[in-house]
């Protein structure tokens, strides 16, 4: 090889590592893009609508939580969306839902019922449910802090007699459990004052929803005593869970689903229950009330040797203390007892 190709052969190569190098350099000291950053999205141009927070199903009772507006595109807003300029929002708590919303979506004027208008309790109750209504005072309707949407327990308090000389027992019951209110009195939204605070107010009767057996015992309830009313937390009540799952009411989704197991937990919140009841009685207050029903007084007759021997059934062989075998006539409905050897 010649001097000259060498020459050539070593000036590309210098040529090549300084091309590399400045390549490098620039890679090196350009800064990284940020992968983090976020893209500004583009505001929507149209009016805000109302739309709903949570899914709303049939027989909803609103209130401020589940409703919110939000920018709508105004080629897609519909003559029967609520429009934020033409809305009172206080207006529509209280209202039922009509028709399922899911979240998200806006609410149509048609998929509301309001208070007064025609169907609107009929609209509140869930499929196959009733409405009972029941009289109160002010110590068994919870003082006036029961609304409409809230779940109450009922608790019937009745005095029970029995045959003897003693006082009558003294007994309350939690009869059902988880029935939600749908009014009080007239009355099925939450008024507020000028603060924007709920007003407390008393009522003498509440609307409540319940299964078509449930309405019977009601009913019947109201005829043995006087029923209360026991408000419900909010909180979700794992001891009912395991009762509503080891009875079979609530069956458990096979697999993993978080929505299967949400709607597990909404049927749940949603179901009244009846049976299993608790109960205290006078005895648990103060020792000197009884524990159990009376019994009753034993009847005294006397028997042919005449000693006297208890009857009416109170006492376990009350025929035993009879002297000597007898032979029982019956003639109708009047029944005779003759010793033996004894004359008829």
């Amino acid at each position: 090889m010649d001097t000259r190709k060498i020459v050539l052969l070593v000036g590309a190569l210098i040529v090549a590592a300084i091309t590399a190098f400045m390549a490098r350099s620039l890679i090196m000291g350009s800064p990284a893009p940020q992968a983090g950053a976020a893209a500004i999205a583009a505001p929507i141009d149209g009016p805000e609508v109302l739309v709903a927070t949570r899914a709303l199903p049939v027989g909803t009772i609103l209130d401020a939580t589940a409703l919110k507006f939000q920018p709508w595109p105004k080629e897609l807003v519909e003559n029967a969306y609520y429009i934020k300029a033409q809305t009172d929002l206080k207006s529509l708590q209280g209202t039922v839902v009509r028709n399922a919303i899911t979240a998200g979506q806006p609410i149509t004027q048609g998929a509301l019922v309001k208070p007064g208008d025609r169907g609107f309790l009929a609209a509140a109750l869930g499929a196959g449910m009733r409405a009972v209504t029941i009289p109160i005072s002010v110590q068994t309707g919870v003082a006036g802090f029961v609304f409409p949407g809230d779940r109450i327990d009922l608790i019937l308090t009745q005095t029970v007699p029995g045959g003897g000389d003693g006082p009558p027992l003294k007994a309350s019951e939690t009869i059902m459990r988880n029935l939600r209110v749908l009014a009080t009195d007239q009355r099925t939204d939450n008024t507020t004052g000028e603060d924007g605070k709920t007003l407390v107010k008393t009522f003498s009767n509440v609307t409540i929803e319940a299964t078509p057996k449930i309405a019977e015992q009601i009913a019947v309830a109201q005829t043995l005593g006087n029923l209360s009313l026991s408000l419900r937390s909010i909180a979700d009540n794992n001891s009912e869970l395991e009762q509503a799952i080891a009875s079979g009411d609530i069956k458990v989704p096979e697999t993993d689903d978080p929505k299967a197991e949400k709607a597990m937990m909404l049927k749940l919140a949603s179901q009244p229950v009846t049976g299993n009841t608790t109960f205290a009685v006078g005895a648990d207050v103060s020792r000197f009330q009884r524990r159990t029903v009376p019994g009753k007084a034993a009847e005294m007759t006397m028997t042919p040797g005449g000693a006297p021997a208890p009857t009416g059934g109170s006492y376990p062989g009350a025929a035993a203390a009879s002297a000597g075998p007898v032979i029982r006539v019956a003639r109708g409905n009047a029944v005779t007892e003759v010793p033996v050897g004894g004359k008829k």
